[in-house]
């Protein structure tokens, strides 16, 4: 394990010109000590690397028997001539016409269990990434500016929110409620949080459903997120009624569930596809900002209001075979991760109020290594389903040898005891990477971690500086970025990587089923061509 040094990094921040005391007029630097994302590929448990492998052995019988039977098979028709191989087939046939028929029955039969027993395909028809009015863009100086001219926050306050804005990889275009810009008085109120889910969530529906050209009353299941804000009637029926869908549609709200939660309303979709043939099925992702605007000093939960921006995604699925020459990708794998029963990762990002009794969200200062943790347990799962086979027999062999024979080879010898297991190569299971774009830090850690080039880290990192965190939404923005930039072929695989308070890290797998051209709606498409931009260190 990684010695608590290890754990560490440092960072110089230039901190402006002092204005006043003995050094007014000069420069002035500060070193910033904060925890990184634990080298998780150096302390993979094996337990986790089981349970990928427990989904490799259910189909063991398959790929044990069938070689088997296919060599044996060859043998028995290899040592016969056509000729003979006809006359015996006709001869059998004619004299044994019961087993022939027997057989036959018995490979019918199981042919037909097979398919029938398979999961129904699940296809990505379309989605859709809402995109607000120009009325509610501000820039990072506008954002302290708004701050300070509400009263409401110290002037402390307003220099660690500048100094996490000016640090944090966002730009000067991202999206905040009208009701944070325009009000001085409380906007976390339950009427301006039903008018910022009702501007988002059907901005992007209206623009799925054109670009679908599917009705909402052929919906049959509605899956809504949204963390924090869940008023009652929730926001599935708000769209159920606003779309006047049909009255069987089977709806679900998941609530309080954090950044990772468009993915377990994902699964929550697909078993419900699963289950019901011939169906489609819409999954809506949001946050609704202002309700949750913190209106406090507590520097712990000032800084959501640092990252967080308005966003909303909509997806189509189906599982109408019908569908799949029209479908743009197929849903391969999605490996959910709970480390919720430790304290610490539980209360990691927890909503509260401060000692003024203002709510907020508080993020720990041990965020970074708690999503580390959760990470290695995720990929090391999801590592079996996708990487290449020559990938997974060296990963799992060091693997094994290291925790066999690791402590007698090392001796008490500290520098063996450190070399570094081999690293899966991810970049020979994925072609396109998007990860939460949860902050500048985090995708920094990430990347280094994983060994990801920059190419890879793009979406993802021009994604925070266009639109900031969108929470739950982010991932689809960052697959938006890639299809506006024509980078999807057909068979490429692209993974998402979401996680989230409670603590869940969470993985969804596709592959594309045609080259993605840009498409005629899409929000990056006025400024496509600006990116990618070069994200410096601003003071």
């Amino acid at each position: 394990m990684a010695s608590e040094r290890d754990l560490l990094a440092t960072e110089i921040v230039n901190r402006g010109i002092e204005s006043s005391g003995p050094n007014a007029g000069s420069l002035t630097f500060s070193v910033r000590v904060r925890r990184r994302l634990p080298d998780f590929l150096q302390s993979v448990n094996l337990k986790y690397v089981k349970l990928g492998y427990h989904y490799l052995i259910n189909h063991a019988i398959y790929l044990l028997t069938i070689p088997v039977l296919l060599l044996v098979f060859s043998a028995e028709v290899g040592s016969l001539s056509k000729e003979r191989l006809w006359k015996k087939l006709w001869e059998d046939a004619r004299y044994d016409l019961a087993t022939v028929l027997a057989f036959f029955g018995v490979f019918v039969f199981t042919l037909s269990v097979y398919f029938m027993s398979r999961p129904r395909p699940i296809y990505l028809i379309d989605f859709a990434c809402y995109r607000p009015e120009d009325e509610v863009k501000v820039s990072r100086e506008e954002l302290i500016e708004l701050a300070r001219k509400s009263g409401k926050f110290e002037e402390e306050s307003l220099d660690f929110k500048k100094r996490i804005l000016m640090s944090s990889g966002i730009g000067d275009e991202t999206y905040i409620p009208k009701a944070v810009i325009a009000s001085n008085e409380n906007c976390a109120t339950m009427k301006e949080g039903r008018a910022e889910a009702s501007l988002v969530m059907f901005g992007a529906l209206d623009e799925l459903f054109e670009k679908t050209r599917i009705r909402p009353k052929d919906v049959g299941v509605l899956v809504v997120n949204c963390s924090i804000f869940n008023p009652t009637p929730s926001l599935s029926a708000m769209i159920i009624n606003h779309y006047k869908m049909r009255g069987n549609i089977l709806s679900y709200n998941i609530g309080g569930m954090g950044c990772s939660a468009g993915i377990i309303a994902l699964d929550l979709a697909r078993d419900m596809l699963q289950a019901n043939p011939n169906n489609y099925a819409v999954v809506l992702s949001t946050e609704i900002v202002g309700f949750n605007w913190y209106q406090g000093n507590e520097r712990s939960m000032l800084i959501a209001n640092c990252f967080f921006r308005m966003g909303c995604s909509a997806l189509l699925l189906s599982n109408r075979r019908r569908d799949y020459s029209r479908a743009k990708y197929s849903l391969e794998h999605i490996v959910r991760t709970h480390k919720g029963a430790d304290d610490r990762s539980f209360r990691c990002v927890y909503q509260e109020e401060d000692n003024r009794k203002f709510k907020g969200i508080k993020i720990s200062k041990d965020l970074i290594g708690i999503g580390g943790d959760a990470l290695k347990t995720n990929i090391t799962t999801l590592g079996p389903l996708v990487l290449p086979f020559s990938e997974q027999l060296f990963f799992f062999a060091t693997l094994v040898w290291g925790h066999l024979f690791g402590d007698k080879s090392s001796g008490g010898n500290s520098s063996s005891s450190s070399k570094k297991p081999y690293i899966p190569d991810y970049k020979l299971a994925f072609e396109h990477f998007c990860v939460h774009a949860a902050s500048k830090p985090i995708l920094n850690e990430l990347q280094r971690n994983l060994e990801l080039s920059d190419k890879n880290m793009e979406a993802s990192r021009m994604t925070l500086h266009r639109f900031g965190n969108t929470s739950s939404s982010s991932i689809w923005y960052e697959l938006a970025y890639l299809e506006a930039k024509e980078r999807v072929k057909r068979g490429d695989r692209v993974w998402q990587l979401a996680f989230g308070s409670g603590f869940k890290c969470n993985s969804v797998v596709w592959r594309s089923m045609r080259r993605q051209t840009k498409p005629s709606k899409n929000p990056w498409l006025d400024c496509i061509n600006r990116y990618p931009v070069s994200l410096t260190q601003s003071p």
